[in-house]
């Protein structure tokens, strides 16, 4: 099963100390369902609204460190209160839930709950939050150093230019020229480009 139902009395584990009696209670009052969901590299949470006979759903990968749990777990139920006052009337990382996530995110910390280089790069979010949870590089880089690291995985930025890495799945690529904040890479198999994040990791050959 690629999730799993996450009972309230262990998700304590995946939350910085200090933050679960609070997320306990949105979680209660809201009636959300959470599942823990494995990695995935294109998205860390994902949220799914309230409708028929099905509660509020949320997924958060549970690979994350615990401050980058928190946080994706935070940009979802933003989500949701944005869902709850507007329905499908506005655009979903429009104003409104830049409102909800900034409110909900100046709350934790105000907290104290995120070490001071977060709290420095959550300060910088707060004024305007990036539309995907994994979209705020800076923050993500700072986030970075708090994961555990998997032995010989790099980051894509850390490779050589023209050097061979491969993805999850077994495809390889050749590592070309930055675009902006992204890497142009060749699929060596197929021969086609695909941008990769500079914060995506890889297994160099």
């Amino acid at each position: 099963m690629p999730k799993q139902e996450a009972p309230l009395f262990q998700l304590q584990s995946y939350l910085p100390a200090g933050s679960f009696e609070d997320v306990l209670y949105y979680l209660q009052h809201y009636q959300v369902h959470l599942t823990i969901s494995r990695k995935r590299q294109s998205i860390l949470g994902d949220y799914r609204h309230a409708h028929s006979d099905k509660n509020h759903r949320i997924s958060v990968n549970g690979n994350l460190n615990t401050y980058a749990f928190l946080i994706t777990l935070l940009h979802e139920l933003a989500h949701l209160f944005t869902y709850e006052k507007f329905g499908h009337r506005v655009q979903a990382h429009g104003r409104e839930w830049k409102d909800e996530f900034g409110k909900i995110l100046a709350k934790f910390i105000l907290k104290k709950i995120f070490p001071p280089d977060i709290e420095k790069a959550l300060l910088n979010t707060l004024k305007n939050p990036a539309a995907s949870s994994c979209g705020d590089e800076k923050l993500l880089r700072v986030l970075h150093h708090y994961d555990k690291k998997e032995v010989g995985l790099q980051l894509v930025e850390q490779l050589a230019e023209g050097a061979l890495f491969v993805i999850k799945g077994g495809r390889v690529f050749k590592k070309g020229e930055k675009i902006r904040k992204r890497f142009k890479c060749v699929e060596v198999k197929t021969g086609r480009f695909f941008l990769f994040n500079a914060m995506y990791e890889v297994q160099p050959l």
